[in-house]
């Protein structure tokens, strides 16, 4: 199998993370990346570079003040009396009725959900070099391969249009889903990680042409917390085109497997 990989990620190497009111060393390291790819290296995949599309692929699934923010935020923060190595809000807005900042401290607590996403100088150029790896292994499959693998980091599924959060910045698999959409109808997306993947629902969630399926541990006492429950099903024209099977915590292999035949029979459904 094809496995498209970038080693532009190991700039961003996050020190910032804060758990239980404790500041600990971020669990989303480099490593994380180099041990897939040793893997894939021994099991003989042939490992290739991405194709260079720039900010383009991102620009199809956040905003524009989003990933102006993300460009910038670093350079600006380095400039602010007293600030520290990494971009951390010290505050988040309730959004209902809130009006967008000017001040980077207000933009770091709009676009950042959690303590989770430490910017740093090279955040921006390793999650567009994300984006580009699932671009690419996007453009594989449309030109013919039957599978392809994106080894990306940083991750992307808790990451919005406008917003990051869970070590998430830009959203590799929904910009995967959207290059995808160019030639096919409808685009699945099968999330079988232990977190619920909330930015991935929440770009599609009024989309009917981009189905979004996660198998995750029940929100109610895992993160995310807020999202990822049965009854969020899509709205609009998105309608059922949202399925959560969320799962007690510690529960054993057959639950997960009878989960995975109802997503697999739901993405039967709309092909």
């Amino acid at each position: 199998m094809k496995i498209v990989y970038s080693d532009k990620h190991a700039g961003h190497d996050p020190q910032t993370f804060i758990v239980r009111g404790v500041k600990q060393r971020s669990a989303e390291q480099p490593e994380r990346a180099t041990r897939l790819l040793a893997a894939a290296t021994a099991a003989g995949h042939q490992i290739l570079p991405p194709q260079e599309y720039g900010a383009a692929p991102a620009a199809t699934v956040h905003t524009p003040d989003y990933i102006d923010f993300l460009q910038v935020a670093a350079r600006d923060w380095a400039k602010l009396p007293g600030a520290g190595p990494e971009v951390v809000p010290n505050m988040h807005p309730a959004r209902a009725h809130a009006s967008y900042p000017k001040a980077l401290a207000g933009r770091a607590g709009w676009h950042q959900a959690d303590m989770a996403c430490p910017i740093s100088p090279h955040t921006w150029e390793a999650a567009v070099s994300a984006t580009e790896v699932a671009a690419t292994a996007a453009d594989m499959v449309l030109n013919g391969e039957r599978h392809a693998y994106a080894l990306c980091r940083p991750p992307g599924h808790h990451a919005y249009a406008d917003m990051a959060g869970g070590f998430c910045f830009l959203n590799n698999s929904a910009v995967a889903a959207q290059r995808l959409r160019a030639r096919h109808q409808r685009v699945a997306i099968f999330d079988v990680d232990v977190h619920h993947g909330n930015g991935t629902q929440a770009i599609f969630y009024e989309r009917d042409d981009v189905l979004t399926v996660s198998i995750h541990a029940d929100p109610a006492w895992y993160y995310p917390y807020f999202w990822g429950h049965v009854q969020e099903q899509g709205a609009g024209k998105g309608q059922g085109f949202n399925l959560n099977l969320p799962l007690p915590l510690g529960s054993p292999d057959q639950p997960w497997l009878e989960a995975g035949d109802k997503a697999l029979g739901r993405i039967r459904e709309v092909q």
